[in-house]
């Protein structure tokens, strides 16, 4: 059973810490930004401004700050998506109040010095280039750009070379200090350092995180009318995406949701579409299926790749396949299979530390709490057949679905 200490300092940043007396431990910031939250020349920033948190602060050089860490055998590491940036580091255990007191020096201190932004943009625009040759990655972007057509989740996190070269550092301060707000803040830990001592090293590094109000406003999505395209470009293999917009973070649904999701197209060799597509007929190596869940609303999709003379029979089979879920696949046997795999992936999942400390902070920043392994198999145990049954039916209606297609 996981037992979480909390804490919230005077400026009101949240603390949230789970125990672990491993010689690993894990720490960082869980911001409530991302690319969502940028205005419409800025596209990019947010992931810009976490490749350059690193560059320099007011204390400290590049060097020092890519030593400081490293040079004790932890590191650094940081990602952004479309509603949140992490900043965190791992390292021995005994070094925790080291890697407490720089990252609070980067959130608080991240000066992006002039040389230095201009090298990471350079760096970025590497990634950006290196990225539009992998078909694969490109069109779920790509899709999700068409699925949120003109509002702030459909461009890309990474933001195009020519928007790139117009944001300099002044820009990347002043995202710092709209967004990196002790409000929009949760700091988590899972390491052996005593709770107390986390809390006396964060009051003595997180201080000079000073809040503000909030003046930003997330605008949920509107509809759109489902599309079909194709796009030609140069690969060998065909990339198809098919999906829709599902339901957001705080949704009854969600849960069966994702039970569902893994049924269909999750991890497993066992999972529906890998059978009828790539077990039973070799049409593809890769096919998968995804949830990603918003504040405010979701996608669901499915991906695979495939000879280009294979596109219509996949599509054919996936709908296939679907159609049978939403009609009548439930039973309670089928059902009770479905938890038990969930619920034995969740354990195994519990095992990967880092991934585990990681979602202690998005689920603090979301939801104020994290649920113990004993309340998450209670709340699967508890998904009823009237629910798989609902959702499928609201959402296994490829008639009313929007795809994208690379091909030739």
């Amino acid at each position: 059973m996981n037992i979480f200490q909390t804490h919230i300092l005077p400026n009101g940043l949240r603390l949230v810490h789970c125990p672990h007396s491993g010689g690993v431990s894990y720490c960082g910031f869980i911001v409530n930004a991302g690319s969502r939250d940028e205005e419409c020349e800025e596209h990019g920033l947010a992931h810009l401004v976490e490749h350059t948190i690193f560059k320099g602060t007011t204390h400290r050089r590049a060097y020092h700050i890519r030593n400081r860490m490293e040079s004790v055998g932890g590191e650094l590491n940081a990602f952004t998506s479309k509603e949140e940036t992490v900043i965190y580091s791992i390292y021995p255990s005994q070094y925790q109040e080291r890697a407490m007191e720089l990252l609070g020096d980067l959130v608080a201190h991240a000066s992006f010095p002039d040389a230095e932004f201009d090298k990471e943009r350079g760096v970025v625009i590497e990634e950006i280039e290196m990225y539009r040759d992998t078909p694969s990655e490109l069109i779920y972007d790509e899709f999700e750009n068409r699925l949120f057509a003109n509002h702030s989740l459909g461009h890309n996190i990474l933001g195009t070379p020519e928007g790139l070269e117009l944001i300099g550092p002044e820009r990347a301060r002043k995202f710092l200090a709209k967004h990196y707000l002790p409000r929009h803040m949760v700091f988590f830990s899972l390491g052996s350092m005593p709770f107390d001592k986390v809390v006396r090293c964060a009051e003595r590094y997180f201080q000079a995180l000073i809040d503000a109000p909030d003046v930003r406003h997330r605008v949920a999505p509107i509809a759109i009318e489902p599309f079909a395209e194709r796009v030609s470009c140069d690969t060998h293999q065909a990339h198809v995406v098919w999906g829709c917009r599902t339901y957001d973070l705080y949704d009854s649904r969600r849960l069966p949701m994702l039970l569902l999701n893994n049924i269909l197209g999750g991890p497993c060799l066992n999972s529906l579409l890998n059978v009828a597509l790539r077990e039973q007929r070799g049409y593809v190596y890769t096919v998968e299926s995804a949830v990603t869940n918003y504040t405010d609303t979701g996608i669901f999709s499915i991906y695979f790749g495939t000879d280009e003379r294979h596109i219509d029979k996949c599509m054919h089979r996936v709908k296939h396949v679907l159609d049978e879920v939403r009609n009548n696949y439930f039973t309670e046997a089928r059902l009770c299979a479905a938890k038990k795999q969930y619920l034995g992936q969740l354990q195994v999942a519990e095992d990967n530390n880092e991934g585990l400390a990681l979602a202690i902070g998005k689920s603090f920043m979301r939801y104020g709490n994290m649920l113990s392994s004993d309340e998450q198999r209670r709340r699967i145990e508890a998904i009823t057949l009237d629910d798989m049954r609902m959702v499928a039916r609201e959402m296994l209606d490829a008639d009313t679905w929007s795809s994208l297609i690379f091909c030739s």
